[in-house]
C-alpha cells in the first residue's frame, strides 16, 4: 500500500480516536452521578460514542471502497462487515469481542433514538457503560494492529 496512503489513514482514524476519547472521558465523569439528568447525559454520550466508532468504521470502509448501501440496516450492516476480513483488499478492522461491544452499542443508540417515551433504565444502562469500558481497553490496539498488517 502507498505510505502517503497509509498515513492519510492513519491521521484520519488518529482524528476519531482522539472524539471517542473524548467521549470516553465524559462517560467516565458520569457514570456513576446520580439524578435523571445525569442518567440522560450518560446515554447521550453513549449515543455520541457510537456515532463516533461508526464514523471510525465509516472512514475504513470508504479507504477502501468497500461502500454500503444506505438501508434500514446500514448500521448493522456496516458493523458486521468491519469484523470480516476482504481477501486482496483488507483485513478485518474489528474483532469479535470488538464487533459484540460495538452492538450492544449500536443497539443501545437505536433505541435511544427512536423510542422517544422510553425511560431510561438505570441497570440496563449500567451495562452498557461497561461495555463502552471494555471497548476503551479494545479498540486502539484493534486499530494498531490493523495498519500494522496493512504494511
Amino acid at each position: 500500500m502507498e505510505k502517503g496512503r497509509l498515513r492519510l489513514l492513519r491521521a484520519s482514524m488518529e482524528a476519531e480516536g482522539t472524539e471517542i476519547e473524548r467521549i470516553l472521558d465524559k462517560i467516565e465523569d458520569r457514570r456513576h452521578g446520580e439524578g435523571e439528568a445525569n442518567l440522560e447525559s450518560l446515554a447521550y454520550q453513549l449515543h455520541n460514542l457510537y456515532c463516533a466508532f461508526e464514523d471510525l468504521l465509516k472512514i475504513v470502509a470508504d479507504f477502501f471502497e468497500n461502500h454500503i448501501e444506505e438501508s434500514a440496516h446500514y448500521h448493522r450492516a456496516l458493523l458486521w462487515r468491519m469484523k470480516l476480513p476482504i481477501e486482496g483488499v483488507r483485513p478485518a478492522f474489528l474483532s469479535k469481542e470488538s464487533y459484540k461491544l460495538l452492538d450492544s452499542l449500536r443497539a443501545f443508540r437505536h433505541v435511544f433514538r427512536h423510542a422517544y417515551s422510553y425511560e431510561l433504565d438505570p441497570k440496563k444502562l449500567a451495562l452498557v457503560v461497561e461495555d463502552a469500558i471494555k471497548l476503551r481497553g479494545l479498540y486502539q490496539g484493534e486499530i494498531d494492529h490493523f495498519v500494522e498488517q496493512l504494511q
